[in-house]
């Protein structure tokens, strides 16, 4: 199985982080790596079985949020090589946010799936740090 562990610390509130990042469909706080989300269907963001296209690209499905431990977790349905459905499967991505040790807000991202793993990390990896550089500069201002 392959797998990708990231995290940041973000000088932040938890409840503002939370607040930011748990509607599916709002991407707001990554401007530099979202460029277009796309929703489908009517579920709200908020909500499981939600479905985003990001950046014309990767087809998600939002398959759980909980509120009280701040976390959520959705699967990557469709994407680019190499992590398109005929090279990778079951690919899972959560994101928890907690309080960090030293203060502020610990934000965990990590991802899995099945086959092709090292070229799959290898893309997705990138990413995922772009992505928590983004929050971090967004949600610091």
């Amino acid at each position: 199985m392959g797998q990708t562990q990231q995290s940041t610390v973000i000088n932040a509130s938890i409840e503002k982080v939370w607040a930011a990042i748990r509607d599916f469909h709002d991407l707001r706080w990554a401007p530099n790596v979202i460029t277009g989300v796309e929703v489908e269907g009517d579920r709200a963001g908020d909500q499981v079985g939600a479905i985003r296209i990001l950046n014309g690209a990767f087809r998600e499905t939002l398959r759980e949020l909980d509120d009280e431990g701040r976390t959520f977790a959705y699967s990557i349905d469709e994407g680019p090589s190499p992590i398109s459905s005929d090279e990778v499967r079951d690919y899972v991505g959560r994101v928890r946010v907690r309080p960090a040790d030293e203060g502020g807000t610990l934000v965990e991202w990590s991802s899995s799936w099945l086959d092709n793993d090292e070229a799959a990390y290898a893309f997705s990896h990138p990413i995922y740090v772009a992505l928590l550089a983004d929050m971090k500069e967004s949600l610091e201002q």
